[in-house]
């Protein structure tokens, strides 16, 4: 088996099982975004502890495999992280996660939809407002 068709997998594997899914009652932060080329939804909810911490994460949402499986793998990814460890995640940080697929652009939006939700949520807990510089302008 390839490394590529390895990836391919482990994506099908956290679409099919996605980790972290479903709405927590209690929270600190919530946002939600999609992508309007595919209908791609995204909404994540945490709960902040001690340290400013990423206590608990979830996610909900609808779509590709892409999308859905990189906003899995990204909760497990967070969780336990600092707040300000989300200001450092990177468009690379997400490819890398996926085993740098080969994406075209309006995939990419798809692999970047969690990241983006989940920035626009910490920085506004933050008292910032994210810039979406990470994401490619064409379809």
């Amino acid at each position: 088996m390839s490394s590529a068709d390895f990836y391919r997998e482990i994506i099908l594997d956290y679409y099919r099982n996605p980790r972290n899914f479903g709405r927590m009652e209690k929270f600190d932060i919530d946002a939600r975004d999609t992508n309007p080329l595919c209908g791609d939804e995204i909404d994540m909810q945490i709960r902040v502890g001690e340290g400013q911490k990423i206590e608990e994460i979830k996610f909900t949402g609808k779509g590709c495999a892409i999308s859905q499986a990189s906003a899995s793998m990204l909760t497990e990814l967070a969780k336990g992280k600092e707040l300000k460890w989300v200001r450092s995640l990177t468009k690379e940080d997400i490819f890398k996660m996926l085993g740098n697929p080969d994406l075209g652009p309006s995939r990419v939006k798809c692999a970047l939809l969690g990241m983006k939700v989940l920035k626009v949520g910490v920085y506004g807990y933050l008292g910032g407002h994210y810039e979406d510089t990470d994401m490619p302008n064409s379809p």
